[in-house]
């Protein structure tokens, strides 16, 4: 397969004159990643581009949170992306954005909300009006702290009844657990 990026889109169907088309040299997914059991975890890739971007109002880098963080409950924290906008509904040609506060983890990990299923590994948000859906998945959950937007989490998965089912935010690939892994790979 051969990958690029787009950065600096924002309607899938028109071109702004703000995109920057670039081809991916490599792609590290994480090795502990097991496509057929989504709820272990580890979902997270990087992507090298082949040429360096350029930054500027519409292309900017993102922050990493600390290694290990935990937010706390109710934190401030948005997700975007071009997933559907309802259960069943249609895909986004612009880029939504949708404010979801943080779920906890011991709130994520009662039993009747994701249980077991959401590992230390992964961090929850919405639920109460927002949520992510399908096709949402690989965008960051970006969380406001110390005044500051950090990508805390990578979109992962929503839950089979739907999405913002009552008790089942979206689950996100918590970025603090994985800052060992990324170095080793920009290391490369």
């Amino acid at each position: 397969m051969t990958y690029r990026v787009i950065l600096g889109e924002h309607d899938l169907y028109k071109t702004g004159g703000t995109e920057q088309i670039i081809a991916v040299s490599q792609v590290f997914i994480h090795p502990l990643w097991d496509a057929n059991r989504l709820s272990s975890g580890n979902d997270i890739a990087l992507l090298r581009l082949a040429t360096e971007a350029t930054l500027n109002s519409y292309v900017q880098l993102g922050s990493l949170p600390p290694s290990g963080q935990l937010l706390p409950h109710n934190n401030l924290c948005y997700i975007t992306g071009w997933g559907r906008t309802s259960t069943g509904g249609s895909l986004s040609a612009q880029l939504k954005q949708a404010y979801l506060p943080l779920v906890d983890y011991t709130n994520c990990t009662k039993s009747d909300w994701w249980g077991s299923t959401v590992k230390n590994n992964m961090v929850c948000a919405g639920g109460a009006a927002e949520s992510g859906c399908n096709g949402d998945s690989g965008g960051p959950l970006n969380c406001l702290v110390n005044d500051k937007y950090y990508v805390h989490g990578v979109t992962s998965f929503v839950s089979a009844w739907g999405c913002n089912y009552p008790k089942k935010p979206t689950v996100f690939t918590r970025v603090s657990a994985y800052l060992e892994w990324m170095d080793s790979i920009m290391m490369m």
